[in-house]
């Protein structure tokens, strides 16, 4: 199985990481191993730590990274453990960490994988395949709240409401197998006029639930925090968010972390001896120039956020 996937804002990204020659990085997101590759070749004396949930982004990283295995150290981990995984190979600083959280083309194209609206396969959609829970699951067995708070809430899907009752009707009769049996249900769901134009009318929900497969957006803050907290000062943390929820944590997170004192105004002394941790490097968020969208429309979305440890 071939693995395809082009690296979104390469250039900005390996710029927004000023990377040391000296210096130890993490990839938390290898993919394709495109912004690794170009990580590791600025490296002297430097390392690369290259993570991915993935095992077919491992094995294709592997082959990428080949000519620099003697700086590079990959493993099959959730950049949610990034503590863990740094305590594993005897980190305890780096001097980056860089996260592109899109789906790969890899994900997308290949059809087995349930990511996709466009071909039909079992409903799956994990980036981790050990995993237990699938698209499958949440499709056949989340009562109707469940099914519209997911829908609406990572989706943003006007028609959430709608679109879970059909799922629960349409389970009455059979159960939902496939991807291209979900996409029947919810263009039966949307209203026909609603459905002229626009994009896809399975996006938003296909993106809902891929979210609450891999709990996207659960590890996010958390998962920035525990970064800020293993960077050297001047280190740098850098984001690709592909849409507006994540974008919204990676902003919020950044703010809170560059704020001293987070005591109520009327208080006359600091009580909460906070201190600033990181300083917002990139004040609005980084986009694709119009070249890299026509030559990769799915990087369209794409924003990256940079920060750097105090």
């Amino acid at each position: 199985m071939k693995f395809e996937h082009v690296s979104v804002l390469l250039n900005e990204a390996i710029k927004g990481l000023n990377i040391k020659e000296d210096g130890t990085y993490v990839d938390g997101t290898l993919g394709g191993a495109g912004h690794s590759k170009e990580i590791v070749k600025r490296l002297t004396t430097g390392r690369l730590i290259g993570v991915d949930q993935d095992i077919n982004a491992i094995k294709k990283a592997k082959e990428e990274l080949k000519d620099y295995k003697e700086k590079v150290t990959i493993v099959h981990n959730n950049f949610r453990n990034i503590k863990d995984v740094l305590n594993e190979v005897g980190i305890d600083k780096v001097d980056g960490v860089l996260l592109d959280l899109g789906v790969s083309s890899h994900q997308l194209d290949v059809a087995e994988r349930g990511f996709s609206y466009k071909h039909d396969a079992p409903l799956d959609m994990r980036m981790d395949t050990t995993q237990s829970l699938k698209a499958w699951n949440i499709v056949n067995e989340y009562d109707e709240e469940q099914l519209y708070r997911i829908i609406k809430e990572y989706g943003e899907e006007k028609w959430a409401s709608r679109i879970a009752k059909f799922i629960i009707e349409e389970r009455k009769i059979n159960q939902i197998n496939t991807t291209g049996e979900l996409v029947e249900v919810i263009k039966k769901a949307i209203p026909k006029g609603a459905r002229k134009g626009g994009s896809h009318p399975a996006k938003r929900t296909f993106q809902a639930i891929r979210i609450e497969v891999n709990k996207e957006l659960d590890i996010l803050e958390d998962t920035i925090k525990d970064i800020c907290d293993v960077l050297n000062p001047n280190g740098r943390v850098c984001i690709i968010t592909f849409h507006s929820l994540e974008d919204r944590i990676v902003k919020r997170t950044f703010k809170e972390l560059n704020k001293d004192c987070i005591c109520p105004p009327d208080l006359p002394v600091c009580q909460c001896n906070k201190k600033r941790e990181l300083k917002i490097i990139t004040r609005k968020p980084i986009i694709p120039s119009e070249e890299e969208i026509e030559k990769n429309p799915r990087s369209r979305s794409a924003k990256l956020r940079v920060g750097e440890k105090v």
